[in-house]
């Protein structure tokens, strides 16, 4: 079933023409990675895919009533609404049966409003929908609904327009880097819950796993081309290299034959036959064709940075917490020459705080840094680039430096740094402002490597970068002599360039693993397996009587579980509604002391109760996941 159409759409920006002319379609349960440079144009046509925006010419046919739910790089979200007014804003139905209820909570002696809401939920089923979209939040660590969106951070914004598309249940969902702001645990949830969800996706991602483990088919975007792969990343890679090698056969045919017809061109034959004329314009796009050339970028930086002495980098006992969040406990660790380190953990563990304490941008409360002498450090952090009206791209990066020494007395100026990084001689003298996200954060990079340091940090480099991008930087870290630490949420990234792991648990701990990524997914899997295996020879030993009654089970709970499960949620709702119910009284009723001092403590241990219930029931929600 054909969900959407796109037909002939072209768009451009005064002299710039992003594409034109592309068509293609979106059918019912595909799931499709859009792949293209950075500045040609991927957010424009997910902008003209959801209304965003409109195509220069051509249109978009969508399938008629269809849902469809689109997530931005940046949301536009409103900031005075709370994240479950958010939620709440949604057309969804479900979603206002669900309001419905939870307002008739409120107002308890109005029986016949919550009569009816009740009946509501019943008829729509949405018990089962609230546990659904609950449990999204919970995964995506937005736990409190009851907070501003305007004192949300940008990735909680970033999270909460995702729990928001996912809620609403499209029949096609746009996705616009979908794993950007999310950290590793988080993302792999999210593969997850596509792969068991009938859900038709179109999407922009650089994160190379998640093309792998989600998308059925790949559409390529190459000068001016689409290239449509009927299958994952791997694929995607065989196909397009077999593709490549194609080319090249007939790029080779066509040089022989443009000498050939030069040669004769050259004998200046006159077009007095149709042949003659069919020829001559023949010549001009043989001519053409054996004129292209790839613009694939290899880069092979051999970068002669400043040789470094016996010490690196030394943190004796360093420490470092906010109110009630240890993030460093008494951490050492002594840096070798050539260490190439990634950081993982999730989402306010203290990574890039970790990174300010080394570089110097913020101090430890406890504890001793020491760096050595020889030492340069480049650092490139999640802020990017301050932007300087009327600036072009040559001048900032010139203002960093003119050039880096390579290795044998050789050197390459900053305009040749920018063409291996893809900008070429046309877009070096083109406004800053003017450039894409991320085009902004392949120049940033370059800010930081013509500085030629020794010690490289980099604080999530492959947010908005492209995949193109990303392989011309991962050649250029392969290659770089120095040290090297690296916090990514990219998982094919780091399994590409780091030898080990800190893992940030939380709490002040950080675990020190030989390895790169897969390495300790390999490791946690094995570990949570072998747990399992113990706790089934301690249930085993002590066998539960089983019941006919258990026919309807929840997957990954035993059966005294899943009648917990069940139960907890019927409790939550019954200490909610006597929580409505009190708070109501406080409101409407004329109360002495002694009852209100009663009602308080009532109150009290209600939602007490409440918190402890929903504490056991998101445990078993996990387990559930599980």
């Amino acid at each position: 079933m054909n969900l959407l159409t796109v037909e002939n759409i072209s768009k451009a920006y005064g002299e710039l023409v992003l594409f034109k002319g592309l068509s293609f379609g979106v059918n019912k349960d595909q799931k499709i990675a859009f792949i293209a440079k950075n500045g040609t144009g991927k957010t424009s046509i997910l902008n003209i895919l959801s209304g965003k925006d409109t195509p220069d010419a051509g249109q978009v046919n969508y399938r008629k009533n269809i849902r469809v739910s689109f997530l931005e790089q940046e949301p536009d979200l409103e900031p005075n609404l709370t994240v479950e007014e958010t939620i709440f804003a949604s057309d969804n139905e479900i979603l206002k049966v669900i309001q419905n209820y939870e307002r008739a909570l409120q107002n308890p002696e109005d029986a016949d409003a919550y009569q009816i809401a009740f009946e509501a939920m019943e008829r729509f089923n949405a018990w089962d929908f609230e546990t659904q979209y609950k449990q999204i939040l919970f995964k995506l660590k937005l736990e409190n609904l009851d907070v501003k969106v305007g004192k949300l951070s940008g990735g909680q914004k970033k999270r909460l327009a995702l729990a928001n598309a996912l809620i609403n249940r499209p029949e096609l969902l746009i996705l616009d880097e979908p794993t950007n702001h999310l950290d590793l645990e988080m993302i792999e949830w999210l593969e997850d819950y596509f792969a068991k969800e009938n859900m038709t996706l179109f999407m922009v991602t650089h994160d190379r796993y998640f093309l792998e483990r989600v998308c059925n088919e790949i559409i390529e975007l190459e000068d001016g081309q689409l290239y449509p792969y009927k299958g994952n990343y791997s694929y995607y890679l065989e196909k397009k290299e077999a593709r490549i090698e194609q080319e090249a056969v007939e790029h080779h045919k066509t040089k022989r034959l443009f000498k050939q017809e030069l040669s004769w061109m050259r004998r200046q034959p006159k077009a007095r036959t149709t042949k003659s004329k069919s020829r001559i314009s023949d010549f001009q796009a043989i001519k053409e064709r054996a004129g292209k050339r790839r613009k694939d970028h290899e880069i092979e930086l051999e970068i002669n940075m400043q040789r470094m002495g016996s010490k690196i980098l030394e943190l004796h006992k360093i420490s470092k917490s906010f109110p009630d969040k240890p993030i460093l406990d008494q951490f050492n660790y002594t840096f070798l020459k050539g260490e190439r380190i990634g950081i993982i953990g999730k989402n306010g563990t203290g990574k890039s705080t970790f990174l300010n304490i080394i570089t110097g941008s913020d101090q430890p409360d406890g504890g001793k840094v020491v760096v050595g002498d020889t030492i340069k450090f480049g650092y490139y952090t999640q802020k990017g680039i301050e932007i300087k009206p009327g600036q072009k791209v040559i001048e900032v990066i010139r203002e960093f430096g003119d050039y880096i020494p390579l290795a044998k007395g050789r050197q390459i100026s900053a305009q040749q740094l920018l063409e291996r990084f893809l900008f070429d001689r046309k877009k070096q003298y083109d406004f800053v402002e003017k450039l894409s996200g991320g085009e902004r954060k392949r120049l940033y990079l370059c800010t930081v490597l013509i500085q030629n340091p020794n010690f490289l940090i980099l604080d999530e480099p492959t947010n908005d970068l492209d995949i193109v991008t990303l392989n011309v930087l991962e050649s250029f870290l392969l290659d770089f002599p120095g040290c090297l630490i690296v916090v990514s949420h990219d998982r094919y990234f780091m399994d590409k360039i780091v030898d080990h792991l800190f893992v940030f648990r939380g709490d002040g701990v950080i675990e020190d693993f030989p390895g790169n990524y897969s390495d300790f997914r390999i490791y946690e899997d094995s570990v949570i397996i072998e747990s399992r295996e113990e706790k089934k020879k301690l249930s085993e030993t002590k066998p539960e009587k089983k019941s006919w009654k258990a026919d309807d089970t929840v997957k990954g709970l035993s059966y005294k579980e899943q009648k917990e499960y069940k139960q907890l949620e019927k409790d939550i709702r019954k200490l909610e509604f006597k929580k409505g119910e009190i708070e109501q009284e406080f409101i409407t009723g004329d109360l002495s002391g002694d009852e209100i001092a009663e009602l308080s403590k009532k109150l009290k241990e209600i939602i007490d109760g409440i918190e402890t219930k929903t504490e056991r029931w998101f445990e078993l929600s996990m387990q559930l996941d599980g």
